[in-house]
């Protein structure tokens, strides 16, 4: 969004304008809208940007819900911005070390200050672009203790602050077009900035989940967050927000519940065995954490093969951190025997599962041809290092 786009929302006619738009649907129905706005004398500016901030709402409800729907954003800054669930956690992370007044560096639309303010923590928000950080301060101004400056993170004073919040900005847009910069080197504000400043008081640093273990530092505690299955972020804590003893942690939240599994550092993989009765999927949280082994060895389990990502065992366990499978049959692993035995069953829709094999799921179901009434998973993988066609049904 340019700057000039931005005065021109921000005006009482734009405001007004925005909020009396009807939720974004089809790009049928936003022709109209155009046209009837443009009907109604509206420049062109204001009504281009009107719809595309009715268009990032609707999506923002995903991550905000009902606020939303009061809220402004850039495509950049919602892409990054913090769901507000996961947000909540990490202020009440801040309120327990006894924490108070929280610098966010680097705040984008202001997602994570929203809630620190929301637990009256005080907070000074820093976004580095001008427009982004315009529209923060408009999702904060409820918020009497939130100041936000236009400003780099490095600049920012840090007298009476008692620790900092830094989600470093790893997308660019131009053009138009967002994309996520691949090294961590190009982050604003940068890694060294963060982590040095984590030894100078308690930070927490926001990451993407598959970012390199090896730029988190030694002493600290890195924390892969998942929610509904998708892993979204990585954490990294430091001085009072880290917790004793803990190096590595998996928080799966899915819908209200929340579980957290927890070690010193990465757990030792369990021993390989041959396959059980039934097979789990670890949580892509739990798997980046590297707590799988611990995970195996709390349920019984055993890993099926060196390197993959699953564990099998013979007793069916309820855990937040795994999917399950009861394993039916095993099937042919190669293509031509494994497209008979599905015909022979009657599969006409088949959900196709890997890890540690090279297919691309889509590409072999079209290969496959298949016929019939019956619905079926597979998973295709490697047991003890060879490759093994599994017929599941979910526990």
């Amino acid at each position: 969004m340019e700057r000039d786009e931005l005065v021109q929302l921000l005006s009482p006619q734009g405001l007004d304008l925005l909020d009396s738009l009807p939720a974004w649907t089809s790009s049928a129905d936003v022709v109209r809208t155009v046209a009837d706005l443009r009907k109604q004398g509206h420049s062109p500016g204001l009504v281009a940007a009107v719809l595309s901030q009715s268009k990032l709402r609707t999506r923002a409800r995903a991550k905000f819900g009902e606020f939303a729907d009061r809220m402004l954003f850039t495509e950049a800054g919602l892409e990054q911005a913090t769901r507000l669930r996961v947000a909540a956690l990490h202020a009440g992370r801040y309120a327990r070390a006894g924490l108070r007044h929280v610098a966010d560096l680097g705040c984008g639309i202001g997602g994570d200050a929203l809630a620190f303010a929301a637990i009256d923590l005080e907070v000074t928000a820093a976004e580095a672009d001008e427009v982004t950080a315009a529209i923060a301060a408009f999702n904060l101004t409820p918020f009497p203790r939130v100041r936000v400056l236009h400003a780099r993170a490095e600049d920012v004073s840090l007298a009476g602050v008692d620790a900092a919040w830094l989600d470093p900005a790893r997308r660019t847009t131009a053009g138009g077009t967002t994309t996520r910069l691949a090294d961590a080197a190009e982050y604003s504000p940068s890694l060294d900035f963060a982590f040095g400043l984590g030894e100078r008081m308690p930070v927490g640093v926001k990451l993407g989940p598959g970012t390199d273990r090896g730029v988190v530092p030694a002493g600290t505690e890195a924390q892969w967050v998942s929610v509904d299955g998708d892993v979204v972020e990585l954490a990294v804590w430091t001085g009072a927000l880290a917790r004793h003893g803990v190096g590595r942690a998996a928080l799966v939240i899915r819908g209200d519940a929340a579980h957290e599994l927890v070690a010193p550092a990465d757990s030792e993989d369990a021993p390989v065995g041959p396959l059980g009765d039934y097979l789990y999927e670890p949580d892509g949280a739990v798997i980046r954490a590297r707590l799988i082994g611990d995970l195996a060895r709390a349920n019984g389990a055993w890993m099926l093969s060196d390197g993959i990502a699953y564990f099998t065992g013979d007793r069916q366990v309820a855990s937040p951190f795994a999917r399950g499978f009861r394993v039916l049959e095993r099937l042919p692993a190669d293509e031509r025997h494994l497209r008979q035995a599905l015909h022979a069953r009657g599969v006409g829709t088949l959900e196709i599962k890997k890890r540690g094999v090279d297919v691309d799921p889509a590409a072999l179901r079209t290969r496959l041809k298949l016929k019939g009434d019956d619905a079926a998973t597979i998973v295709l993988t490697r047991e003890e290092g060879r490759h093994v066609a599994l017929l599941v049904e979910r526990v």
